[in-house]
């Protein structure tokens, strides 16, 4: 069925192509007609485009690989994230969309935020920075490091509002009360960045020991925000993002609940991001009728952190919901195995002595198959894991 977004979002990347000759040669290289494209279904015709072919193009053509669809003379600013990849910062409001965020945790120009993401190079701390200015709350560009020293300006400015990492936030939080005592800890509400591990737990934790409400959103340096809580389930997704779970090697749309690579398409072309692959994996809790998730789901982890285990992708969200879910379990691992030309899943539970193990390996068994699709073949209970082991271990191939 024809869509008048999809037809708008043709005819943006058709107006892009003609100034950017690295999106033209993108098209031209993979046959893809904008003009036959008016659903979702004609979009996903193009191949997916990882970031790692990004990263090529850029050094082969520096510094945005041929992307950029507007004068040069309109970048303010240029990120330099991890590869390194150059990402421009266009003219726009609200932090590239994370004011939504904000808004929805009701924060005005009541609040004083403390952002310590850092304002150098790459663009959480700006972006944070500019959302909050958006919605009207004063900011203090606090950045990363000197723990005591804005451990100071929350008990003298009476900050209401932290941004930070978890581990940041946790140091802050603990440096406030044992300086300065409970009293002196004004803050209400706090925006963290994701973790591996068992960060909801985490944030329940946080919540009960430090009476803040916590607020999650996903973004990246190539499209800004992706989506945002606002109470509900998982991430409610930008209005202005055409966001796809899909398969991480074949790029095919997956339904509703199988986990894949997130793939987004800006519905604004001036940085053409069409069907771009974040490297990330989620899947959808909620679709429209077009098809494109508008709620995702947690981050699973990256694709490239996954395992596929009877034609199904497993990914290290999926041992940590065990960890979550089995009563006394402390650190959790799959072996993949191949037996009698079968892949063979073990659970090895790192597990305390005091717990019943029928009872646990009975939660685990449940938390991974729900987690996974898949059921675990059976479970070790062993008495450590080393720091930092994997979460998943494939030995099909030994």
């Amino acid at each position: 069925m024809s869509d008048p977004v999809y037809r708008e979002i043709a005819k943006a990347y058709a107006k892009a192509a003609r100034v950017a000759a690295g999106l033209k040669a993108r098209f031209d290289d993979a046959g893809f007609d904008l003009s036959k494209v008016s659903s979702l279904a004609d979009l996903s015709q193009l191949p997916v485009m990882k970031k790692e072919e990004l990263l090529t193009l850029q050094r082969e053509n520096p510094p945005f690989g041929g992307f950029l669809a507007v004068d040069p003379k309109e970048v303010s600013r240029i990120y330099v994230s991890p590869g390194p990849i150059f990402e421009p910062s266009l003219p726009g409001v609200g932090g590239h969309g994370l004011d939504l965020l904000f808004r929805s945790a009701g924060i005005t120009s009541a609040d004083i935020i403390l952002n310590t993401w850092a304002y150098h190079l790459v663009p959480a701390g700006l972006l944070f920075d500019e959302a909050a200015q958006a919605v009207g709350a004063t900011v203090v560009p606090g950045g990363t490091g000197n723990r005591e020293l804005q451990a100071q300006i929350i008990r003298e400015t009476g900050v209401t509002s932290i941004c930070a990492s978890t581990a940041f936030f946790l140091a802050l939080a603990d440096t406030v009360i044992e300086t300065y005592g409970r009293d002196a800890w004004t803050v209400k509400s706090a925006f963290l960045g994701g973790e591996m591990g068992d960060w909801f737990a985490k944030r329940r934790r946080i919540e009960a020991d430090y009476g803040v409400k916590t607020w999650a959103a996903y973004a990246t340096a190539d499209l800004g925000l992706v989506g945002y809580e606002d109470g509900g389930d998982g991430y409610l997704v930008h209005p202005d993002r055409i966001v796809q779970i899909c398969d991480p090697e074949s790029g095919a749309p997956l339904a509703d609940g199988e986990t894949g690579e997130i793939v987004v398409t800006a519905r604004q072309a001036d940085w053409p991001m069409i069907r771009f692959g974040t490297g990330d994996s989620a899947y959808a809790l909620e679709s429209g009728a077009d098809g494109r998730v508008t709620r995702l789901s947690a981050i699973q982890g990256r694709v490239g952190a996954a395992v596929k285990v009877r034609e199904i992708f497993v990914y290290p969200r999926a041992i940590e919901e065990v960890v979550i879910s089995t009563p006394g379990a402390s650190a959790a691992q799959a072996i993949v195995t191949r037996e009698d030309d079968r892949d063979m899943l073990c659970l090895r539970i790192v597990l305390n002595t005091s717990a019943d193990k029928q009872g646990s390996e009975a939660a685990a068994k449940e938390a991974f198959q729900i987690a996974a699709r898949i059921r675990a073949n059976k479970v070790e209970f062993i008495d450590h894991l080393p720091e930092g082991a994997e979460l998943i271990v494939d030995r099909r191939d030994l």
